[in-house]
């Protein structure tokens, strides 16, 4: 027998949110994968096309850490024509040393969103200019409102512009984003206008067609590309790719998630290229931004890594504030 720890949504969201702290976790959680042996199996992925769902399963075994993470995150991207959210998922957090299950982390998806908007605040401290100010968010839904909000957290954005599928999206997006944080946010209609003067880009849709093309690209520019988590979605173009300083979360993923398979089956990136991961640059272990006028790119297909370091960040803060119901397995 043993004791397991059950945390609600509302415990969690009570225990963290996006600040700082959560993206010093994650960026910790980057370095250990650079520098340590970690162990992170393949995404197990299972798609269920009748209902236009799909479940990832993620899991990783980082040293120094008492406890491992795995996380199942269901996405079904009809649920809204149903009065439901389109993602939810939960956690389970297991002993490192003994297998034993301590924790069943009932977030709805809430910690996944949280660590997927730090690590694109860990992307933006390491490889966007320090004086970049205007931010262009190609997408308007959740993580679209995270991204944007992760970013300012660790850059002085004063403005930004937003472009979307559907027009009504970006504009509910500038209207409730402008007043949350405090700052000019245009709707545009087409991309051109919204990279146009761009300092720094956050794509965060489930294209299956390059959004972001070579002409956007100007000196100085960052572009985030979080939205390509499954082999047939694709946000950046091959060739824009090819012109950009190329780092990602991690190799094995891109070559098969991310946008790196595209520029490779392309043929404008070789398919024996060693790009560097966002570990290995936080680690001095590869470069990043050299120069003001590099552009620079940054492939997020999120990690077990996150969610391990996610998961016992949020399970360390809720026992410290008695938060949960211990039950007996």
């Amino acid at each position: 027998m043993s004791n397991v720890i059950l945390l609600n949504e509302k415990d969690l969201r009570a225990s963290i949110t996006l600040d700082l702290a959560a993206i010093d976790c994650i960026e910790q959680a980057f370095r250990i994968l650079a520098t340590e042996e970690v162990i992170m199996p393949p995404i197990l992925r299972l798609d269920i096309h009748a209902h236009n769902g799909e479940v990832d399963v993620k899991t990783a075994y980082l040293p120094g850490l008492d406890s491992f993470a795995i996380k199942v995150s269901p996405g079904f991207f009809d649920n809204p024509k149903l009065g439901l959210p389109s993602l939810n998922g939960m956690m389970m957090l297991w002993s490192a040393r003994t297998g034993i299950l301590e924790a069943l982390l009932l977030d709805n998806g809430y910690l996944t969103a949280v660590r997927t908007a730090a690590a694109g605040a860990v992307a933006a401290r390491w490889l966007v200019r320090e004086d970049a100010h205007r931010a262009a968010i190609i997408g308007a839904g959740e993580q679209a409102r995270l991204q944007l909000t992760a970013l300012t957290l660790v850059r002085d954005i004063t403005s930004a512009t937003v472009w979307a599928p559907h027009a009504d999206a970006a504009q509910r997006f500038a209207d409730t984003m402008g007043r949350e944080l405090g700052i000019a946010i245009t709707p545009c209609t087409d991309i051109d206008r919204a990279m146009a003067e761009a300092d720094v880009a956050i794509t965060t849709t489930p294209s299956r067609e390059p959004l972001i093309q070579a002409r956007h690209l100007r000196p100085g520019l960052h572009i985030t590309a979080m939205g390509s988590d499954a082999e047939h979605k694709n946000e950046i173009a091959p060739d824009a790719l090819a012109a950009c300083t190329y780092v990602c979360d991690r190799l094995a993923q891109v070559r098969v998630l991310g946008e790196l398979h595209h520029a490779i089956d392309a043929g404008t990136i070789a398919a024996d290229a060693q790009p560097a991961e966002l570990g290995q640059v936080i680690a001095g272990q590869r470069p990043g931004r050299s120069h003001a006028d590099d552009v620079t790119l940054c492939d997020l297909t999120g990690t077990g890594a996150q969610d391990t370091a996610i998961a016992n960040f949020a399970y360390t803060r809720a026992t410290e504030r008695g938060l949960g119901v211990s039950f007996e397995a």
